[in-house]
């Protein structure tokens, strides 16, 4: 059996990742603050296993009594790979250095690079001890690789995710069984609900807000099922994965042509 656990999966690019791994047969652990219902009608239509766990990834305690309530139905004897897909995350806060909202940058952090790194430690410890093998995906950002007006805890935390995942590929590269595979996603500029708020932002908070606004107004952004299927392409090809890398969406799409 495979599974998938799924953060984020809700709404966007996290429920069009569940709906495509879904149609791929893979069984579904979704982790979000609200259950997406279309997920679940699917999983029962395609006689998966689809189980939503609410919880708040921002809270690092929330976050262990999550993953002990479904450790159990994943690592069990019938289950030959996980995929974890660590997609939840926020944009907020948007604002220059010297205007930020300290919870916001706390609840910020812990959502987007320190969540994901809890889960992957944890799913790796999990399938050592069950020898199980695990394909890690941080979902990342083109901004970690390079500086944003206004964008400075975002793309710190992207860059941390970044680093996170590089390092700890290298490490799985060391083992000599069990190996687990590592690699970060970027699916570059779609049109979800993040986008939304970053062309609210005013450009005393962002100084390329116009930039992103452009963007949907030319409808150049991409559509999240198109970015997913990418991501699907991926992983139907596990032999072809390097461990470690940042995989771009805008270059697999460039393949493509």
């Amino acid at each position: 059996m495979l599974y998938a656990i799924v953060t984020g999966d809700s709404r966007g690019f996290g429920e069009q990742i569940a709906k495509q791994f879904m149609e791929k047969g893979v069984h579904v652990i979704g982790i979000s603050r609200k259950i997406n219902e279309s997920l679940k009608k699917q999983a029962e239509e395609q006689n998966l296993y689809y189980e939503h766990y609410s919880c708040d990834l921002s809270e690092p305690g929330a976050i262990k009594e999550c993953m002990e309530k479904w450790q159990g139905d994943v690592f069990n004897n019938e289950t030959n790979h996980v995929y974890l897909i660590n997609n939840a995350g926020m944009i907020q806060p948007i604002n220059m250095v010297g205007n930020l909202d300290a919870d916001q940058m706390t609840k910020h952090l812990n959502l987007n690079m320190l969540a994901p790194m809890l889960l992957t430690d944890h799913l790796i410890r999990l399938g050592d001890k069950s020898d199980t093998s695990l394909t890690v995906v941080n979902i990342t950002s083109g901004a970690a690789e390079k500086s944003m007006k206004g964008w400075s805890v975002y793309s710190s935390a992207k860059s941390g995710l970044n680093r996170f995942t590089k390092t700890a590929a290298e490490e799985q590269e060391q083992k000599s069984a069990n190996a687990h595979t590592v690699i970060a996603f970027s699916p570059g500029v779609m049109d979800t609900g993040m986008q939304g708020e970053i062309r609210e932002a005013s450009e005393d908070q962002f100084a390329d807000v116009k930039k992103f606004r452009q963007l949907k107004e030319e409808g150049k952004l991409q559509g999240p099922n198109t970015i997913a299927a990418l991501l699907m392409d991926l992983l139907n090809n596990p032999n072809d994965l390097e461990t470690g890398k940042v995989y771009k969406a805008y270059d697999l799409l460039d393949a493509k042509k």
